[in-house]
């Protein structure tokens, strides 16, 4: 273990190349490192030598790829700290974090809070190689990614942290606002696990004890978004995704356990009384809020790998940050509707709401009336939804073309469009006013009665598409239908 107790003293020299791709397996099994590996052999990794500002232009490289591929920046502001960002910016790439079939990541996500694992705690952490605890922040190359917003943002933090009443632990994610070399701005809803637990700490006239975590595999990124409950443990959910129990560590300076494979930790407490002006930040909508106050956090400590990597997530609407939200909401909310209404096929949070405002469920024949209680059921789960469209089992939710197409052939606008007023929103809402929003459910799903001919799709027979879809894959290998 090093020590570095001057950001000039940790500078390193950039790195060319790509260092981590022969690392798949042993202490970098649960960290990006397999991923990034396993992308640059897919071809959807850029790597970037040259030298690359942390002011907008971090931002405005990861916002120009978005899904086409993820990015690995060696040379940011001569830190000697590679950037990477764009991860999991397709279901595709969350199907390759998950080692599933895209078909499988509903279904995988939600069988993980059927059945979690609890982590294990390990000695030897690959994130605890190097100590600093001074001047934390000059040693990262955060970027400033837009040109309203009033400094420099982690946005891909994953943040650890414990009930201070029940000691239950919890995984969630917040923006964090840098303010010095050792301090930050934390932007959280009122009604967010974090908030909750914090202003139980502050009851009890302590700070709250964080760890922010950058760089764990992804597939703990996405146990952490999970909708649970309070005093759920994601980290339990991300060990049956991964099939073997997150491997923790303790922290240097808290009483909080941490993924021992990650590429950064921060530790440091959220004081909620004391309140700092955050100005405007881009939203998921892609547009900027003005949440008022955010609350003061101090670092105490930040450990990390002798070779660490900072991540990164393009905020705003881009598709990383769409995806990353949206699929586990939709995984949380198939498992909510599949306790009351058994035949819930696939859910779909698409990136048209941003990955939080717009929901489509697929039913498998529904029964009249199921369509509306699975919309009720969808608004009330998540307040930030917005609009809801329920389809039948031959419609693919993620399809929005089919999805349209069903809405107007399906539906009758007078029976089947179902708006309410003056209901509960989320504050990053667009359009709320006063907490509150007008919200619309869509019945496109089929009626007896409302077509003559039936609701049969023309298409040639499918044995016969297969052997033509077969054909063309020969002629074209990169074809894809």
């Amino acid at each position: 273990m090093t020590t570095a107790p001057s950001s000039s003293d940790a500078k390193r020299q950039p790195k060319k190349g790509i260092p981590f791709a022969i690392e798949k397996s042993g202490k970098s099994a649960q960290s990006c490192r397999p991923m990034l590996a396993a992308l640059n052999e897919q071809d959807e990794l850029f790597v970037i030598e040259e030298k690359v500002n942390s002011n907008y232009e971090v931002s405005s490289l990861l916002s120009l790829v978005d899904d086409r591929a993820a990015v690995v920046m060696n040379n940011v502001d001569d830190l000697g700290i590679p950037v990477f960002g764009n991860l999991l910016s397709s279901r595709e790439r969350i199907a390759l974090a998950l080692g599933v079939p895209v078909s499988d990541i509903l279904s995988t996500l939600t069988n993980s809070v059927k059945k979690p694992v609890a982590p294990v705690l390990v000695d030897d952490a690959p994130v605890q190689q190097t100590v600093i605890k001074e001047n934390i922040f000059s040693n990262l190359p955060v970027p400033t990614f837009f040109t309203k917003e009033s400094g420099p943002y982690i946005s891909a933090g994953l943040m650890v942290a414990k009930d201070p009443e029940t000691g239950e632990g919890n995984a969630s994610y917040a923006r964090l606002k840098i303010l010095g070399p050792e301090t930050a701005m934390i932007g959280i809803a009122p009604n967010h696990h974090l908030a909750i637990m914090a202003q139980k700490a502050a009851a009890r006239g302590e700070a709250l004890e964080l760890a922010v975590v950058l760089g764990a595999h992804p597939v703990i990124q996405l146990a952490a978004c999970l909708y649970l409950g309070l005093g759920d443990d994601e980290l339990h959910n991300a060990g049956a995704l991964l099939g073997e129990p997150v491997r923790l560590a303790k922290a240097k300076t808290l009483n909080l356990d941490v993924p021992a494979e990650a590429e950064i930790i921060l530790e440091g407490h959220i004081h909620v009384d004391q309140l700092i002006k955050e100005g405007p930040v881009s939203e998921y909508h892609g547009m900027y809020e003005d949440y008022g106050h955010g609350f003061l956090v101090t670092f105490s400590c930040m450990t990390c790998r002798d070779d660490a990597m900072l991540q990164v997530i393009e905020p705003g609407y881009h598709m990383e940050h769409s995806y990353i939200a949206g699929v586990p909401i939709a995984a949380s909310l198939k498992a909510n509707l599949s306790r009351v209404l058994q035949n819930v096929g696939e859910v779909a949070v698409t990136t048209t709401g941003s990955g939080r405002n717009n929901v489509v469920i697929q039913l498998h024949n529904p029964r009249p009336g199921q369509a509306r209680r699975a919309i009720s059921l969808c608004w009330g789960a998540v307040s930030i939804i917005k609009n809801v469209t329920v389809v039948d089992s031959d419609v693919d939710p993620w399809d929005l073309q089919q999805v349209e197409l069903a809405k107007l052939n399906r539906m009758k606008s007078e029976r089947d469009i179902l708006i309410v007023e003056d209901m509960p929103g989320d504050r990053s809402e667009a359009q709320e006013t006063n907490g509150l929003v007008t919200k619309v459910g869509y019945d496109a799903t089929c009626k007896a009665g409302d077509r003559g001919q039936g609701y049969d799709r023309a298409l040639p027979p499918e044995d016969v598409t297969e052997r033509m879809r077969a054909l063309l894959h020969s002629i074209r290998p990169d074809f894809k239908s």
